[in-house]
């Protein structure tokens, strides 16, 4: 019997095994202790929890991203793209790697999201799924400036592999961030979008982290009881073009 830490989509494999190809395998077994309590959260955390953004009943372009933990010269990091400043939407600006469900991804309500932010991450940056142990997956959450509705995979980077932009026309560079760098107070800030939207923001690697991306990564540190409290009235205004 398989432990309530584990599912698999797809074809059959053994516990443990990387997610790769065609396989959709979500375990947690075998983590590093560190990031047990980010597993620990995603087994019971509720969309609420994560942002106020939630899917409508229909509609929506289904898609998810890869939430990319590995563990580098200064401990554990995330991996993160930031995308081409020629872009329409989001030029720019630092995200996680994903995109939209292809049809041969698979079913949206079941083992499509692991299959698409795994192949959108390969195709982005470059990196051999086969050295990602995905262990969850989190609830889909919803971008209304572009219809997305987003579901977050998170993996464990058991074997990393290079990675950089593979297509210039999209991603402008790929680069990993210390779970140290974000938790600092230092490059904590709010943004405020001349939308009326605030929300939580990083300064790391030269880029200004914010928007989904940021809210997201803000809601893990937060519930894994990893965030060191911070001055939220240090602010960064956007403009209309963000």
């Amino acid at each position: 019997m398989r432990s309530a830490r584990e599912q698999q989509y797809g074809k059959e494999a053994d516990a443990g095994e990387p997610a790769s190809g065609r396989e959709a395998t979500v375990t947690a077994e075998g983590l590093p202790e560190w990031l047990d309590p980010v597993a620990q959260v995603a087994a019971t955390i509720e969309p609420p929890q994560l942002s106020r953004f939630l899917p409508p009943e229909s509609g929506g372009r289904q898609s998810a991203v890869l939430i990319l933990f590995g563990h580098g010269p200064r401990g554990p990091e995330l991996l993160l793209m930031e995308r081409a400043g020629t872009l329409r939407s989001h030029a720019g600006q630092p995200s996680f790697p994903g995109g939209a469900l292809d049809p041969e991804d698979g079913d949206p309500e079941g083992s499509g999201p692991v299959r698409a932010a795994l192949r959108e991450a390969q195709e982005e940056t470059g990196l051999d799924p086969s050295g990602v142990q995905v262990f969850a997956v989190l609830p889909r959450l919803y971008i209304p400036v572009s219809g997305f509705v987003v579901t977050p995979v998170l993996g464990w980077w058991r074997r990393p592999s290079p990675v950089g932009a593979v297509d210039q026309a999209e991603t402008a560079r790929v680069f990993t961030v210390p779970v140290a760098d974000l938790t600092n107070p230092a490059h904590r800030v709010t943004t405020r979008h001349p939308s009326g939207h605030i929300g939580p923001a990083f300064l790391v690697e030269n880029a200004l982290v914010w928007g989904f991306t940021a809210g997201v990564i803000d809601r893990i540190l937060h519930y894994a009881g990893w965030e060191i409290p911070w001055d939220r009235d240090k602010a960064v205004p956007l403009d209309w073009r963000s």
